[in-house]
Formats: C-alpha cells, structure tokens, sequence
C-alpha cells in the first residue's frame, strides 16, 4: 500500500488474515442471487485492467491522506498484468465499465487487492464471478487480505498469519493456469 497517489509504497500484512472460500461455504445471499440473475451486466476478464486499476484508486474520490494506490503502484500492477500475474474481473453494462476488481495469482492463489462499485451490486457481482472462474481454473485460496463487514456475507473467514503462510504455500505449489478451465 502507499500514502497518497505520489506516496511511498509500504507492505503490510494483517492479523487476522481474512479469506473468501472457494468451496460451499461461499454464500450469496438470496437477494443478490436475485439481482444477479435479472442483471443485464457482462461480465469480462483482463479487457480493461488499467481502468479497473483506475477506478479502484479513488483519485477523484477521496483526499489523498485516504488513497492507497499511488501512481507507481498503478505502473507496476500494469506491468503484472502484463506479465501474466495481475488479473482483472470486470462488469460492464451497455458498454460502460461499472464495477470490477483487481488482484494477483500465485500458483493457485489469488491474492484480491480492490475491487470498485458504479453501480449497486456491481462489485459483488465481480466478486461472484471471481470465485466462479477460480473454481473452474482450479484455484484453492482466495485471500483477502483484512476482513470486512462487506465481504463477511460471503462466508469470509479469518485464519491467523501463521496458517495462511502455510496455505498460501501450499496454493503456490500448484500449477494451475488462470486462463485455463478445467472440467
């Protein structure tokens, strides 16, 4: 993370690490499965990284003490999706750019970063298509990084430090491919 778009870039990690299940234990509520399924979005995938990545910052949102996407950590996510490591989720709706999220792959991790909403539901909607095309690619875990109220109706769990090294290492051990759906 960074302090403010110019700011400089620092690593955290949090204590209790927040996780979204890839198995049952993923909920979504009977409400959104409703706006889900009356949605007239498109869902699309790494059409549209730089303005997902764009629209997560907040620029034009909030002051700049808020933002924690700077200017080079945009330049370097660009440069990881580029290099087959940074992945977009994106929904659209008649052609405009409406909500998405953006993170990284590691082995069969996917290590969620941010994710933006123009348009009610149209996050959450990304995040169910996440969780549908990991499950299909043979990811194992979706981290999360810190636990949210928002994310909690899913079925986000928390685990300490500790256990999500030892299954981020044991995620990375595998060789899955993003790209590739498994049957």
């Amino acid at each position: 993370m960074a302090s403010g778009k110019k700011g400089e870039i620092g690593f955290y990690f949090y204590e209790p690490r927040g996780i979204i299940p890839l198995d049952d234990r993923f909920i979504i509520r009977k409400s959104l499965r409703v706006a889900v399924e009356q949605s007239t979005t498109e869902i699309r995938i790494d059409t549209a990284f730089d303005e997902v990545i764009n629209q997560c910052a907040r620029y034009d949102e909030l002051p700049d003490d808020e933002i924690w996407i700077s200017e080079e950590m945009k330049l370097l996510y660009s440069e990881l999706h580029r290099m087959g490591i940074a992945h977009s989720v994106e929904v659209w709706n008649e052609g405009a750019l409406v909500g998405g999220l953006y993170g990284l792959t590691f082995g069969a991790a996917f290590c969620g970063e941010s994710m933006f909403s123009k348009e009610s539901n149209a996050s959450q909607i990304a995040l169910i298509a996440l969780v549908e095309h990991l499950r299909k690619t043979g990811f194992t875990l979706l981290d999360s990084q810190m636990e949210s109220e928002h994310l909690k109706q899913f079925g986000l769990y928390t685990v300490s430090q500790t256990e999500y090294l030892g299954m981020l290492s044991d995620a990375i051990e595998l060789q899955v491919d993003w790209n590739t759906i498994i049957s």
